[in-house]
């Protein structure tokens, strides 16, 4: 988890506040991302597990939320990050409207394998997207490890025709994984590993299973920025920085990370700001050209009176912040 020292519960409720942001598209079945931020020695900081996680694991988040605001983040290689737009799984029709929120980016990340729809809907989505963008952008997929494997083949194959830069987390276990990626191998499309890295006791076992060609790296759940650019070290892949549908706060982490890995190959999914209509800055962490910056937002009382949560999911954010802490409290190192 994080290698800074746990500092004391009281300097983190000090100036911890719960945020419920709305946003412009359901994603991942929900209208409002809650998050708990608060501020440390280095700047602000985000702790955003979503509500059906363990405090188990949402402690690891906690750790990554720390590790940003107590420790400094690693020297940036670069000064900008090119990022994805990413598409929720709406009607093809709503594509236009939503790409319209992204400015400059060349790469559409699609929402596939939503429960309750076909993979019909799944085509006509991807189509809108490609036509929208046209032969030069780049599109790929995310399932969240929705599907079997028969069912993945099969959607690969259908979706094979819109030119996928690559499919992320076709199905959910590591073994699944490897036999797709034989199925499919001739038709060149990489398969890349999020919950098989993010969600896994292992993070690195997806690699050593040779079950992915590239991992999806998000520095929270991962404990922070220093342990997410040692896991990408380790793993020997290309690597992908995307965010977990962080407010700009959070995004400004994934942004540090991204900024310091020595290769960075593919845009990055940190542009989710996009999503939001409100969000604990006036000026949010969303493209422009395309791009992130590496500002790290500071926000004002104001700002976050402007999206503050109600009172109940408030106290419901503390109690988590206080078990999630007990937890970091007994984990050795």
């Amino acid at each position: 988890m994080s290698t800074v020292a746990l500092p004391p519960l009281a300097d983190i409720l000090a100036t911890a506040r719960v945020v419920a942001l709305p946003l412009a598209a359901r994603f991942r079945g929900i209208e409002t991302r809650e998050a708990l931020v608060f501020e440390g020695p280095e700047g602000w900081t985000e702790f955003s597990p979503f509500v059906e996680y363990t405090d188990g694991e949402a402690a690891t988040w906690l750790a990554g939320a720390i590790d940003f605001a107590w420790n400094a983040a690693p020297a940036p290689l670069r000064d900008q990050v090119r990022v994805n737009a990413t598409m929720p799984a709406v009607a093809a029709s709503e594509v236009p409207r939503i790409l319209a929120r992204y400015d400059g980016c060349r790469t559409v990340k699609v929402k596939v394998a939503e429960a309750g729809q076909t993979l019909a809907d799944d085509v006509a989505r991807v189509r809108a997207v490609r036509e929208a963008i046209g032969p030069e952008g780049r599109v790929r997929v995310d399932a969240n490890g929705a599907w079997n494997v028969d069912e993945a083949e099969r959607a690969v194959h259908a979706l094979a025709a819109f030119d996928l830069e690559y499919v992320e987390q076709p199905c959910a276990e590591i073994e699944e994984l490897a036999e797709l990626r034989e199925r499919i191998g001739y038709l060149d499309i990489p398969i890349a590993a999020d919950e098989s890295v993010r969600k896994a006791a292992d993070p690195l076992r997806v690699a050593r299973a040779g079950a992915a060609d590239l991992i999806v790296i998000k520095a929270q759940p991962l404990g922070g920025v220093h342990a997410a650019r040692e896991i990408v070290a380790l793993a020997g892949l290309p690597a992908v920085v995307s965010s977990a549908l962080d407010t700009s706060i959070g995004l400004s982490m994934g942004v540090a990370l991204a900024a310091s890995l020595p290769e960075l190959d593919y845009d990055c999914g940190l542009g989710t700001a996009s999503l939001f209509t409100a969000d604990v800055v006036a000026s949010p962490l969303v493209a422009r050209g395309g791009a992130l910056t590496l500002d790290r937002p500071r926000p004002t009382s104001a700002d976050l009176d402007r999206v503050a949560a109600t009172a109940q999911r408030r106290e419901w954010w503390m109690d988590r912040l206080r078990r999630c802490y007990a937890v970091l409290e007994l984990t050795p190192g």
